[in-house]
C-alpha cells in the first residue's frame, strides 16, 4: 500500500509519456464492441473478452496477424474500409477515462512535460483527443508513422518521444494500461507505471502489467496525481451572494 510519504519522495521525473487508448480515453471497449460484430459478420465469432485480450494496445497490422495467427482468419476485400467507418464513428462519442484532463491540468501546473504516445493512426489519436475534450490541453503527440511505422511493443515510439520533447527516456515515466506498451516502455529504459482506470480493466490486468515489466499499478486518475505529489487544483473562491 502506498503512504503518503512514499508518494511525497516519488522520483524526480523530467517528463510523463501517456499512452492513449485506456489511458486517457475510453476507447477500448467502444473498438471492441466494433470489431466484434463486424468479425461475426466476417466468418469469425469471437467473445468480447477474447478478443479484447488480444487486441489491447496492439496496432492494427500487429491485430491482423495475430488474428490469422491464432484463428486462421484473414481478412476479406472491403474489410478495412468497413472498419475505418465504424470506428471512426464510434469514436465519436469516446469519453476521457475519469480523471484524465484533472492529471494533465495538474502537469501543466506543476510545469512537469508531458507528452501522448501511441499505436493509434495520426487521423483516430486527433480524433479521440478531440471528441473527449482533451486536445486542448496536449501539446505533444507521436504515433508509429513518425517512426517508421515501428509501433509497440518495440521502444522506438516512446525513445522518440521523449526526444522531442527534451527529456531523458531513462528519467521518463510512462503510463500505460496494455502489456504491449508496458513493453516498450520498459524496453526503452523508461519507468513504466499501469493505470487500471478505464471500462476495459479485467481482474487479471493488473498482474499481465506487472508481469510485462510495470514498476506499480495506479486504480484512478486521482491516485496518480497523488503518487506523482502533484498538488491539487486550486480553489476558487464563489461569490458571496451578496
Amino acid at each position: 500500500m502506498t503512504t503518503s510519504n512514499q508518494a511525497q519522495q516519488a522520483p524526480p521525473y523530467q517528463a510523463v509519456l501517456f499512452d492513449l487508448d485506456g489511458v486517457l480515453v475510453d476507447s477500448e471497449m467502444l473498438a471492441n464492441r466494433v470489431w466484434v460484430e463486424l468479425l461475426a459478420q466476417h466468418g469469425l465469432t469471437i467473445s468480447h473478452a477474447d478478443f479484447l485480450s488480444r487486441s489491447v494496445g496492439l496496432s492494427l497490422g500487429a491485430l491482423y496477424l495475430r488474428l490469422e495467427s491464432e484463428f486462421g482468419w484473414t481478412r476479406p476485400e472491403g474489410f478495412e474500409a468497413l472498419s475505418d467507418a465504424a470506428l471512426s464513428a464510434s469514436f465519436a462519442s469516446v469519453e476521457q477515462v475519469p480523471g484524465a484532463l484533472q492529471t494533465l491540468e495538474a502537469l501543466t501546473r506543476a510545469g512537469l512535460p508531458f507528452a501522448v504516445a501511441s499505436n493509434s493512426r495520426r487521423d483516430r489519436l486527433d480524433l479521440k483527443l478531440q471528441v473527449a475534450g482533451l486536445s486542448g490541453a496536449v501539446q505533444h503527440t507521436f504515433d508509429p508513422a513518425q517512426v517508421g511505422g515501428r509501433g509497440k511493443p518495440l521502444p522506438d515510439l516512446y525513445e522518440y518521444a521523449a526526444r522531442q520533447i527534451g527529456a531523458d527516456i531513462g528519467r521518463c515515466l510512462v503510463i500505460e494500461d496494455s502489456p504491449t506498451g508496458v513493453q516498450a516502455g520498459a524496453a526503452a529504459g523508461a519507468t513504466v507505471w499501469g493505470l487500471l482506470g478505464g471500462e476495459h480493466v479485467h481482474g487479471a490486468l493488473g498482474e499481465q502489467l506487472l508481469a510485462a515489466g510495470a514498476e506499480r499499478l495506479v486504480h484512478s486518475h486521482a491516485e496518480l496525481v497523488t503518487a506523482l505529489g502533484l498538488p491539487p487544483a486550486p480553489v476558487t473562491s464563489l461569490p458571496s451572494g451578496r
